[in-house]
């Protein structure tokens, strides 16, 4: 295959990694299995440019990304519906589209996996035809990320911190919005700190990540307390995976959601796949069955 992989040099751990060496591991262990590949290193700056130049090759079959969740989400979108299979190198605070996958989370074994893998197609799912890979949130999620990124950290470990002190004020704060939300086709009126929409549902017993990117549902969790301890609970429960057993969430699975927001702020009131983003008044939730090719390793489970 000819493959071409941009790494992210501001992204998670690539930050610390001597790249010249990353580099030419890559290079090693793809030319040692029969591919083609170049490897270019960029800023985060620089991402968006070269993400577009190589979607837009004819001669391409393979696209590997090296960064964190944000990266691979702008790479998917990039490529998703097109004949570019994305691949998915976990340099992230919390690699969870690469786990879902079932991509080795240390570098050099992901490296491995990914020449000598196979293509699969995956799941994507869409904000007003915006396409994200693992979640849309409105209200608590969206005001601890414009906490966290007042907050200094130049590290993974410190990015984890400040994530923690945000969480801690976002909840102390509280944020409630007014939304109608629509799930095929039963709407409802809700008050609420906190709704989530993923890409396919959460598994459990872990990180909030799809155990099955290939189901073809969206899982949608709508907060129904108003109590900051309520919320703390809830928070701690969708982070080991114990979102289940929560009483005061809502869980379920659809095809498409749609979200009514009146309220008078819309800009960065959303967050997708960890970016802050403007919530639009009417924002259209749904899935996007397989419509992203992915490389994953051969004994992968997917297929």
């Amino acid at each position: 295959m000819k493959v071409h992989a941009l790494l992210n040099r501001d992204g998670g751990t690539l930050r610390t990694t001597d790249l010249d060496v990353l580099k030419t591991f890559i290079c090693d262990e793809f030319r040692l299995h029969g591919h083609e590949i170049d490897v270019e290193t960029l800023s985060g700056d620089e991402l968006a440019a070269a993400l577009k130049t190589q979607a837009e090759r004819n001669d391409l079959d393979v696209l590997m990304v090296g960064g964190g969740d944000g990266t691979v989400s702008s790479a998917a979108a990039s490529v998703a519906h097109s004949p570019i299979a994305l691949a998915v190198l976990p340099a992230g605070t919390m690699n969870l589209f690469a786990r879902s996958i079932q991509i080795p989370l240390e570098l050099e074994e992901a490296v491995r996996a990914l020449s000598t893998g196979r293509i699969v197609e995956v799941d994507v799912a869409s904000v007003n035809d915006e396409i994200f890979i693992h979640q849309f949130a409105v209200g608590l999620h969206a005001r601890m990320v414009r906490t966290r990124d007042k907050l200094d950290y130049g590290s993974r470990v410190g990015k984890m911190w400040a994530s923690t002190k945000a969480i801690m004020s976002a909840i102390y704060t509280l944020p409630l919005v007014d939304l109608e939300i629509e799930i095929d086709g039963k709407r409802e009126s809700i008050r609420t700190p906190a709704v989530a929409i993923s890409n396919n549902l959460y598994g459990d017993g872990h990180v909030p990540f799809a155990d099955d990117p290939q189901a073809g549902k969206l899982g949608i969790y709508l907060m129904r307390s108003h109590a900051r301890p309520a919320m703390l609970k809830m928070t701690m429960d969708m982070m080991r995976g114990a979102w289940k057993s929560n009483k005061d969430l809502t869980v379920t699975e659809a095809e498409s959601i749609r979200i009514v927001y009146g309220g008078r702020k819309t800009h960065n009131r959303a967050v997708m796949d960890g970016e802050l983003k403007t919530l639009d008044r009417v924002s259209d939730v749904s899935i996007q069955r397989r419509a992203l090719k992915v490389v994953v390793p051969d004994d992968a489970s997917l297929t």
